[in-house]
């Protein structure tokens, strides 16, 4: 797209076709140029096993394409029509207990079901055909959200399929045995056959089988987009394919760092937690990580809501500017296209109240009356399309991590992944700083300040690169619970934090986690609370110490000087102000400088072609915010006078 693709999820067969005509109307009169067609129409294209009835969608897509109006194809497979399921219920999803998922839903199929494979590559296919060169079409789009509602299935037909990956990665069962640490509680197994998945059992799972059944589940699914996506390029050469992820801080279960690279464009789905006030700072820190998982280049936005949504327990709607706020936020970290779900409110099912683009109400309404600004907004703004971030500061996460770090039989259940990597993206967003959220393998060469927030589980390789990083002068924070195991969950000996030991100049002897409610003083005035450590310093220096708690004297927070560059540790969970303190001090040790200077509230970020650059400004905040930025506001296409209004933007060319 040459421009900032604006539009939504189109569902016109949920309206009688009349309707159309005054859909397509409305979409011009909002500068509509992308709308994604067909995501859940599987049982209408195919009515019955072979036959299908694709009129309809035939003149969707011309009416569609007439008017200038660009596609983004689903291929439908996201949920299956329920003749699958009468057919084949082999192909139905069971839970660790046994329970049989059945239809009335979505994605109501086993991941790992070969029937199920069959039939969507064959819709895949036949849609390929008719559609591939079709003048509307500008994108494919395969299932849509893989593995929100089916994520893990324990059915047999999944047993069979974990236990051929299994034998794929260990080549025989001893070596199973090994990484899966089966001498513990009589585990041992003969043979593959004798495994199952992590079912229901009577204790703990073993939790190398665990993370292994999620490794698995995982790339299921992810063999499933593979192979409707060899089809669309076989088919349709040349036509980008996409499915949307969901880049959230509640969904987990999809290893994205492994998905990024089959992806011709990397898509994502956000939601703001409307129960949280500060929303929008999760929303910055995920729009943050699909950029890196695009690898610092543009994405597309391909749902949010221009109010409330369904699904949460409190659907509050968004207050008027909100809408703008985060669609420019979204922009701001990378969005070359800003969709949303959906384009006309659905008058049935289960997702009715769910806030649209034409809402119930009709087109006088305030939501109608945003969407329309925010799509003018965006035309002016087109000129960033294509460009990128040049960040200082990174943020390392993994999602095998994430999944490692919250199995059960471990010291405290307030350890939790986000936590931690979360508080330091907003400390460092208040600042005015840049950030970029990128996996460990990364090239981390370029960063002047790494953060390793709660990386329970590294590979070795992870390890040395995060070392080479600090060696050469990188400033790395590493936070508790990081370096522990290793890719198979076994405690990395000597001491902790394991991988991380020499870098950090430390060796904790024990892990002290708090009651709940229980807080800790620092010696340096900072305060935590639910985690502390044994600690023993290996060559490092204490920047602060326990002032009470169970280890007063001992080492909270350390200094060790690395190769060219300092790796800190912070033994405990510091509360917000003592974290953004230490964040500054941070900040000004590894010579990273702000865009601009900020404030909690103001998010400052920045987007380059290598020529321009262009400052993206949002005020969360119920008061004017100044901000020492010179050039041309491209949202009121005039000088940027310095003052952005309370829950104003700005998008301020340099």
């Amino acid at each position: 797209m040459p421009a900032i693709a604006f539009g939504g999820d189109y569902n016109p067969e949920q309206w009688p076709e009349e309707v159309q005509d005054e859909d397509v109307r409305l979409m011009l009169e909002a500068g509509v140029d992308l709308v994604t067609v067909g995501v859940f129409s599987w049982a209408l294209l195919e009515p019955e096993p072979g036959r299908y009835e694709l009129e309809w969608l035939d003149r969707v897509l011309d009416r569609l394409g007439a008017a200038g109006i660009g596609v983004d194809l689903a291929t439908a497979t996201a949920s299956p029509p329920p003749w699958l399921a009468h057919r084949h219920p082999e192909t139905l999803p069971a839970t660790a207990d046994g329970t049989r998922l059945w239809p009335g839903g979505r994605q109501a199929f086993c991941p790992s079901s070969p029937v199920y494979r069959e039939h969507a590559v064959r819709l895949c296919r036949t849609l390929a055909e008719r559609y591939g060169a079709h003048p509307a079409l500008r994108l494919w789009h395969v299932g849509n959200e893989l593995g929100c509602h089916n994520p893990l299935c324990y059915c047999d037909v999944s047993a069979a399929a974990f236990r051929l990956w299994l034998a794929e990665r260990y080549g025989d069962v001893a070596e199973l045995n090994r990484a899966w640490g089966t001498a513990f509680w009589s585990q041992r197994y003969g043979s593959f056959d004798e495994v199952v998945p992590p079912r229901t059992v009577t204790a703990t799972a073993n939790p190398t089988q665990q993370l292994d059944f999620r490794r698995f589940s995982s790339d299921q699914h992810l063999a499933n987009f593979i192979a409707e996506r060899d089809v669309l390029h076989e088919v349709s050469p040349g036509v980008p394919v996409t499915t949307n992820f969901m880049v959230t801080s509640h969904i987990r279960e999809l290893d994205y760092h492994r998905w990024a690279s089959e992806m011709d464009v990397i898509s994502n789905d956000f939601y703001v937690t409307a129960a949280d006030p500060e929303g929008y700072r999760e929303l910055a820190y995920c729009a943050d990580q699909t950029r890196g998982l695009a690898g610092g280049g543009p994405w597309l936005l391909m749902e949010q809501s221009t109010s409330a949504v369904n699904w949460q327990p409190r659907n509050v709607a968004k207050q008027p500017g909100e809408l703008l706020r985060n669609s420019l936020q979204h922009v701001a970290r990378g969005a070359d296209g800003i969709l949303f779900f959906q384009w006309r409110a659905s008058q049935a099912g289960s997702e009715k109240f769910h806030s649209a683009l034409v809402p119930h109400a009709g087109t006088d309404t305030r939501v109608w009356r945003e969407t329309v600004e925010l799509s003018r907004t965006l035309d002016r703004l087109d000129e960033v399309v294509g460009s990128r971030t040049d960040n200082d500061v990174a943020i390392l996460v993994d999602y095998q991590a994430w999944w490692a770090c919250e199995l059960d039989s471990h010291p405290s259940t307030d350890v939790t992944y986000l936590d931690r990597a979360h508080a330091v993206h907003a400390a460092l967003t208040d600042l005015g700083i840049g950030v970029d959220v990128v996996h460990p393998d990364t090239d981390l060469g370029h960063y002047r300040l790494l953060v390793v927030p709660t990386l329970y589980s590294l590979t070795d390789a992870s390890a040395a690169r995060i070392e080479a990083a600090v060696s050469a002068g990188a400033t790395a924070l590493v936070t508790y619970f990081s370096g522990i195991v290793d890719e198979h969950d076994h405690v990395r000996l000597g001491g902790y934090p394991g991988a991380f030991r020499d870098l950090l100049g430390i060796r904790v002897e024990e892990f002290y986690p708090l009651r709940s409610g229980d807080r800790v003083a620092l010696s340096d005035g900072s305060a935590g609370d639910v985690w502390t450590e044994l600690l023993h310093l290996a060559g490092a220096t204490a920047e602060a110490s326990y002032v009470d708690g169970p280890l007063p004297g001992v080492p909270a927070i350390t200094r060790h000087q690395h190769g060219e560059g300092v790796g800190w540790y912070a033994a405990t969970r510091l509360d917000r102000p003592s974290l953004a303190a230490l964040v500054a001090r941070l900040v000004e040790e590894a010579g990273v400088r702000p865009i601009a200077p900020g404030r909690p509230g103001l998010e400052l970020t920045e987007r380059t072609d290598g020529e321009r650059r262009w400052v993206f400004v949002v005020n969360h905040t119920d008061t004017e915010a100044v901000v020492d930025v010179a050039g041309h506001d491209l949202v009121r296409d005039e000088a940027f006078g310095g003052r952005v209004p309370a829950g104003g933007v700005a998008v301020v060319r340099r």
